[in-house]
């Protein structure tokens, strides 16, 4: 009887060894994740669709503010003003009240230029009919109302957390950069990261004070930064990654800032990324073009393990910069790999890099817990839609993520170590893993083309140069 029962014993062990683990289920059914990374909306401001909404969705329709509640109020996608977001602008719409955000600090004063918004003008939802493809994209697939940016500022450090899992300048120092950069301009364009000329100056914060103690200072001279990134992990691994940019030395171009891939040289003021990963005759980073590259690589049958998609300044959704190409310059890069063999077997994160200064209404978690505090995260919501023939059906996630959610659903995908476990990374401590997204075990959904005022080809005629992001 006692060996019946060790072996039995023994019998099951074997059973559940044998089962997936969560963390396991999508290696090898998901062989290639996109990343698209757009640019400064909030879910509130852009996710204002009644479809989303009636099947659960957390979106709002009134905003509190100090003065009382306002009704958000519709708007186009492409505007003529912008708003401050950056790490001072997060701490005022936060409005800290000792354990938590009051959520009502939007100001009508960080409106640049002065005199162009509106009243009430971060009280907004952009009309549906601007951005329907994406509305499209939500309601077929997976859309995520907890999606929180993990860094509380502007795009030239939430570019680094979506490569890296952090802006910090160095893997031992607690500094973080939490700004753009001053005194950039070379040429009569702007520089970042290596390529920035030593008049440069950024925002940085010391991450390790608990919220909302975090001390900021002026980081002057080379923002060349060191530590380890996502690629790292993937070239150990031997496998392929891209990462499509408008330009070498953008704000939002994030692996001009780390030494060991730019590996700048030439005279300080007209430095250049000399690094295999930006000068190989099949570069990792791919510069200029990008509009019509990253569509016709995917047509010709190109498409890397891991891929980042950044856009240019038409294409982005920011404000003021934006000439509402978001939405189809996306739905022409889904529907290139919907249309494609890589949609067997393809995961696409579409995703947006801060919140723009518009209001949202969920307060975002703190981190001043666990074993790695930061002062600078988590940041406001920002929309998720996750597509894939894995991805729940018109589902609504309710899943806390935020973006090393998205490095560590990587990290799972391709059985990955974290980037940097001793230091701890936002992919170490990420509020989720996606797992909530996704159902491996479905029948494939099979792929149905998503309608937009212009498809690829449009793209793919294109042949204007693209537009530079705008400066934040």
């Amino acid at each position: 009887m006692i060996r019946i029962k060790a072996w039995f014993l023994f019998f099951c062990a074997i059973l559940v060894s044998g089962l997936p683990t969560a963390a396991s289920a999508q290696q090898g059914k998901i062989n290639h994740v996109v990343i698209i990374f757009q640019e400064n909306r909030s879910t509130d401001n852009l996710f204002h669709d009644d479809v989303l909404i009636q099947r659960g969705a957390d979106i709002a329709s009134v905003g509190q503010s100090q003065k009382g509640q306002i009704t958000l109020t519709e708007a186009p996608l492409v505007t003529k003003y912008d708003f401050d977001h950056g790490a001072a602008a997060f701490l005022k719409t936060c409005d800290w009240d000792g354990t938590a955000c009051r959520m009502d600090g939007s100001l009508s004063d960080t409106c640049s230029p002065p005199g162009l918004c509106p009243k009430n003008a971060q009280y907004q939802y952009v009309r549906a009919s601007d951005v329907q493809p994406y509305f499209t994209m939500a309601e077929t697939y997976a859309f995520g109302d907890r999606m929180f940016q993990t860094n509380q500022g502007p795009s030239f450090p939430a570019h680094q957390y979506i490569l890296s899992g952090t802006s910090a300048i160095s893997e031992t120092s607690p500094v973080a950069i939490a700004g753009i950069p001053t005194g950039n301009g070379r040429g009569g364009k702007a520089y970042a990261g290596c390529l920035a000329p030593p008049s440069a100056v950024v925002k940085t914060i010391d991450t390790s004070q608990p919220f909302p103690n975090g001390t900021f200072s002026q980081w002057n001279g080379t923002e060349c930064f060191e530590h380890p990134t996502l690629t790292d992990l993937l070239d150990k691994a031997g496998l392929s990654w891209k990462y499509y940019t408008v330009s070498a030395g953008s704000i939002w171009t994030s692996p001009d800032v780390i030494e060991h891939m730019c590996q700048p040289t030439g005279d300080p003021n007209k430095r250049v990324c000399s690094g295999p990963d930006f000068t190989a005759s099949n570069p990792k980073v791919v510069i200029e073009g990008t509009r019509a590259r990253v569509v016709s690589d995917i047509a010709s049958g190109h498409l890397a393990a891991v891929t980042w998609v950044i856009p240019d300044g038409q294409a982005s959704d920011h404000p003021k910069t934006n000439s509402g190409l978001g939405p189809s310059w996306v739905a022409s890069i889904v529907n290139t790999i919907g249309q494609s063999p890589f949609w067997n077997d393809t995961a696409i994160i579409v995703t947006w890099d801060d919140w723009g200064g518009f209001y949202d209404h969920v307060a975002p978690p703190i981190h001043n817990y666990g074993p790695y505090p930061n002062s600078y995260e988590y940041g406001f919501r920002v929309p998720i839609i996750v597509i894939s023939p894995y991805a729940k059906p018109a589902y609504i996630s309710h899943q806390p993520s935020d973006f090393g959610s998205i490095l560590k659903f990587i990290e799972q995908t391709f059985a990955l170590p974290e980037i940097d476990p001793q230091v701890g990374y936002a992919d170490t401590y990420a509020l989720g893993d996606l797992s909530d997204f996704f159902n491996f075990n479905q029948t494939p959904v099979k792929f149905t083309s998503i309608k937009a005022p212009y498809g690829k080809d449009y793209f793919l005629r294109n042949k204007a140069k693209p537009t530079p992001p705008d400066n934040d």
